[in-house]
Formats: C-alpha cells, structure tokens, sequence
C-alpha cells in the first residue's frame, strides 16, 4: 500500500487536543474528516507526536496509508496545475481547499514516504518552543493564544543554568505524568532559555521522545527558578528522586508549540522504526 506523509501545523485553541475523540472537535478527527471527502472512504493518520488539548504546531508529521483505489483519487489530477513530479503534492491543495481558507489547521505539504518511514517510529526527536510573557514584557492581546501570562520578573539566566543542568539521558518520572507500563526515561538533548526581541520568553526542548505533560512540567520548573523560589541544583535533585512533587506548576497548553520533527537519511527509516517499536514498544 502506498504511504503518504503530511506535515501540518495547527492552533490548537479549540481542538480537545490530536487524538480523535467521539462528539469532540480534535486535529486528527478534522483532518481525516476531509481526506476522506476527497478520497472517498476513511483514512486513518498515525501522528508524530500526539499533542495535548490547547498544544501548537508548526512542524507536526503524520503518514497515512493508501490502498489503490483510494491513491487513485488522492492523486487525481486537474489540468490547469502543473505536474508536480510526486503526484501526491497536490492533496495538499485540496485539503486547504476543504478545511476552508482560515481554519485553525492546515496540510502544509504531502509527499509519497520513503521506504518505511513512520511518521511516529521513525521519528529521532522531536523539538517544542514554549513562550511566555512575564512582568518584564507585558500583556499583548494579539499573542494570547500561543503565550503563557507569568506575573513576575522572571530571570532569564537562572532559567537557563537550571535548564542546561537538566540535560541528558535521566529517568524524568518527577516531571511527567506516569502512564502504566509506560517508562519515563528519556534523552533530553536540549534545553535552554532566551528572551526574543520583544522580550518574550522562549523555551527551546529537543529530545528523542516526550513523556506525557514533560514539556510543561519542565517549563514550570525553571519558571520557579526564574522566580528565584528554586535553585538550578534543586531541580536536579527533584529529577533524581523521580517522585511528582507541588514545588512547581504544570504550565499552561496555550505557551506550547511542536516545531520540528527530526527522521534520519531515507535509508535509514525502515531501520530506526523497527529499533523503536522493539525498545519502546507502544509508548511515545
């Protein structure tokens, strides 16, 4: 069967998160609602990453397979567009073209996948941003939807040493909520803070998986520090001893964005999918 990939990006203020739900509005149950008004019969996605309730995106990945007929109608042609070279390019096109021209979540782009690419197996890292808005920058209405309100004078650089300390290959149980059989090991390879030209807040996470709500407890974390209510070594010490803790707030959806998705060489995908099915099993 034929796999395609779709990169999105959403605002997820009024989805109930990716997931598909029944009788809630979600990202996956929207974008499969219109492919299969366009191809004719349902099209299940498997995602990247599954983002939470009020979570962004600007780089999220999703492959979907397509059995003959179904291709067919995916790659139907119009003659006044240009014949792209990868005949799944225009679905893109088309699935604007349903969703309408200022919907909260668009198909970015549609490409064939290469031989045994996972949108979600495949995948060696994912990279979110989080933003917040502190007494130091002010309230802007026209950012709300995608910046967390802190209000306090929030410093910059005791955010950042608490982050860098927290870098690594760690058991990050304290700073996730705990699924069962799931495991909270992860490889965080990057964390750092810095304010952007208007002042805001910008958190940059890089790791090989996410833990459920991770990002944010992280977020929340280094806010205390900022706030001078915890040391950059306490947040180290509340890692290692990987019991949840109230010394610090779960952070907002609204400030988080999925930006990036990063897959290895071609060559390589069929491979690295089959290491991670083996070592996480059915966890993210």
């Amino acid at each position: 069967m034929p796999r395609i990939r779709l990169d999105i990006a959403y605002d997820g203020t009024h989805f109930r998160g990716w997931a598909r739900q029944p009788g809630l509005r979600t990202i996956q149950g929207t974008i499969e609602g219109a492919l299969e008004r366009i191809i004719g019969s349902p099209v299940p996605l498997t995602v990247a990453g599954r983002t939470d309730a009020g979570v962004h995106a600007t780089g999220q990945v999703a492959h979907a397979d397509l059995d003959d007929e179904q291709w067919a109608r995916a790659t139907q042609r119009r003659r006044d567009v240009p014949n792209p070279g990868d005949p799944v390019v225009p679905l893109a096109r088309r699935i604007t073209g349903v969703l309408g021209q200022y919907a909260d979540v668009a198909v970015t782009r549609t490409s064939t996948a290469p031989e045994g690419f996972d949108a979600r197996f495949s995948a060696t890292w994912r990279r979110y941003a989080y933003r917040i808005a502190d007494s130091v920058t002010g309230y802007d209405p026209l950012e709300r939807l995608r910046t967390t309100t802190v209000r306090a004078d929030l410093e910059v650089d005791a955010m950042h040493e608490a982050a860098q300390r927290l870098i690594g290959l760690h058991d990050f149980a304290a700073y996730c909520k705990p699924r069962p059989e799931a495991t909270t090991i992860r490889t965080l390879l990057e964390y750092d803070w810095h304010r952007d030209e208007h002042g805001i807040l910008i958190a940059n996470v890089r790791a090989d998986a996410f833990c459920h709500s991770m990002v944010r407890a992280l977020v929340g974390a280094c806010v205390a520090a900022g706030e001078g209510r915890l040391a950059p070594e306490h947040l180290v010490a509340i890692r290692d001893a990987r019991i949840r803790t109230s010394e610090f707030k779960v952070l907002a959806a609204r400030g988080l964005t999925l930006t990036e998705v990063g897959y290895p060489a071609d060559e390589l995908q069929a491979a690295r999918a089959e290491q991670t099915r083996k070592r996480r099993g059915v966890d993210d």
